[in-house]
């Protein structure tokens, strides 16, 4: 039995009804397809942005810390007579 002689005797309905239906079932899919396809690649550069400005955030929040260290020393240091600046 060639391969086309098993794909005639395991369907029921006539090939010229079943066509058109493979190809639309075919055709769906692919377009369920390349709509999953768009917003996992819209995802995953949504995501990718969110990771960039967190990590910028987080660099600006730990300059600001260093920032507020350095500013918290120099008032200690005038307040209990640290070193004598310009004035």
């Amino acid at each position: 039995m060639s391969h086309k002689d098993a794909a005639e005797q395991e369907y029921l309905s006539p090939i010229g009804k079943l066509f058109p239906f493979f190809v639309k079932s075919r055709d769906d899919w692919k377009t369920k397809h390349h709509a999953v396809k768009k917003e996992s690649k819209l995802l995953s550069n949504q995501a990718r942005a969110v990771e960039k400005s967190r990590k910028n955030w987080r660099q600006r929040a730990r300059a600001a810390e260093r920032r507020v260290t350095e500013l918290e020393r120099e008032i200690e240091q005038l307040k209990f007579g640290g070193p004598a600046g310009p004035g």
